[in-house]
């Protein structure tokens, strides 16, 4: 199953994206993070923390640094972003 939501990504990024100007205000992307979070914590759990972190990708929200957790959340990853902020000297 969770071969058949990455693939589906990934259709996403090869056919769709490329026609829209890039707007993701995370790193790594959207798509990329839904690939990611599927691989790691399976189909199911992996669909949910990529809607959530679709659902919290829009123009009010700062966005950043934002890799896929250990563990599950559909919440940010605010310790991973906080190391990377101080290792590139940033607040």
């Amino acid at each position: 199953m969770g071969k058949i939501f990455i693939y589906m990504v990934v259709g996403y990024k090869k056919l769709i994206s490329p026609i829209f100007p890039p707007s993701c205000r995370y790193y790594p992307t959207c798509s990329t993070y839904m690939i990611d979070a599927i691989r790691k914590h399976g189909a199911f759990l992996g669909l949910i923390m990529g809607l959530g972190r679709i659902f919290r990708c829009h123009p009010f929200i700062r966005g950043g640094y934002d890799p896929v957790p250990d563990h599950f959340t559909i919440f940010r990853n605010k310790k991973a972003s906080e190391r990377y902020r101080r290792s590139i000297n940033l607040k």
